[in-house]
């Protein structure tokens, strides 16, 4: 399976490319949108090159999320956290954004761990509630400050549940899809990858479960949040899969599960269309070498014409 980068790789080159020609006074102005309907907007003018302006526009967060001034819990302090001080958090953002960080590359110096980092904006911000959360686990504790049901916005409208304890946190996707083909198909993944979590070699994985209706874990959630044609994905994360290094990676995991999910199937789909098309291609090259030639020959050396059908009516008519 192909796992979703955690840094942009756009934003990432884009950042390269600036840090090597500093020399140069350029101007930039580029804005793109990312899975899971993500909008970065990098700005460098030419009154001030060495200043650079990232913005971020996440999706709206739907009411039950955890979130405040259109960020997730603890964003800013994972920002603060993750960057230090080389970076200045615009207070207020740029209109239509988020979040904008101001870099100053003649104070900070722009090395390539530090730009990947900064590329990986998005992890930082969307997984800020899932690392307060699992910190707190490592340590066997639950934040005070949380609910019995946590919900976490990954999509734009869109939640996925988190069920805090001191010795396990329990993690339930509602899998929604709008198109009928890609219900089918996720259904099918999903079942798929509940039974691959069964093979010896991934016994150390957090458990897996699939089921079409809610799981008991989401009793109290608000009802229009439990609507999901592909059925919902239960995860259960110890702390051993947050110890150390482990964090962030299943953060990431996490945060971009229904993506990874997607892009598995759109390319599943395609791999189909396009056997389906070399099907039907090899099909009709074989039909096209099957034709019979208009006249045939006989031992004896003698021609016959083949008849049509109205030439054999007409023949037996006489």
């Amino acid at each position: 399976m192909i796992l979703l980068q955690s840094h942009s790789r756009f934003l990432l080159q884009t950042l390269l490319t600036r840090a090597q020609n500093l020399d140069k006074a350029v101007e930039l102005d580029y804005q793109w949108i990312e899975f899971d309907d993500v909008r970065y907007h990098v700005q460098v003018t030419m009154k001030n090159p060495n200043l650079l302006l990232l913005s971020v526009s996440l999706p709206n967060p739907p009411p039950e999320a955890m979130s405040f001034d259109g960020l997730p819990l603890g964003a800013i302090e994972a920002i603060k956290t993750t960057y230090g001080t080389g970076f200045q958090i615009l207070d207020p953002p740029r209109d239509g954004f988020s979040l904008t960080l101001k870099l100053n590359f003649s104070k900070v110096r722009p090395d390539e761990e530090l730009l990947t980092k900064l590329a990986s904006i998005r992890e930082v911000v969307m997984g800020a509630p899932l690392k307060i959360i699992f910190k707190h686990l490592a340590s066997r504790t639950v934040a005070p400050e949380l609910d019995r049901l946590v919900a976490i916005m990954h999509r734009p409208n869109e939640t996925f549940f988190l069920v805090p304890q001191a010795d396990k946190v329990t993690v339930a996707f509602p899998m929604r899809f709008k198109d009928s083909v890609d219900t089918i198909l996720a259904t099918s993944f999903l079942k798929e990858f509940v039974e691959a979590r069964r093979a010896a070699a991934l016994n150390t994985a957090p458990s897996c479960s699939w089921s079409p209706t809610a799981p008991q874990e989401l009793e109290g959630a608000p009802k229009e949040t439990l609507s999901a044609n592909a059925g919902f994905v239960t995860f259960v994360i110890f702390p051993r899969h947050v110890e150390g290094k482990k964090l962030d990676r299943t953060v990431w995991n996490l945060s971009t599960f229904h993506a990874y999910v997607s892009y598995h199937v759109k390319f599943s789909e395609g791999f189909m269309h396009t056997r389906m098309r070399r099907r039907v291609e090899s099909m009709i090259q074989a039909l096209d070498q099957a034709k019979p030639l208009e006249k045939t020959r006989s031992m004896n050396n003698k021609s016959f014409k083949r008849l049509g059908l109205n030439d054999a009516n007409h023949t037996n008519s006489k």
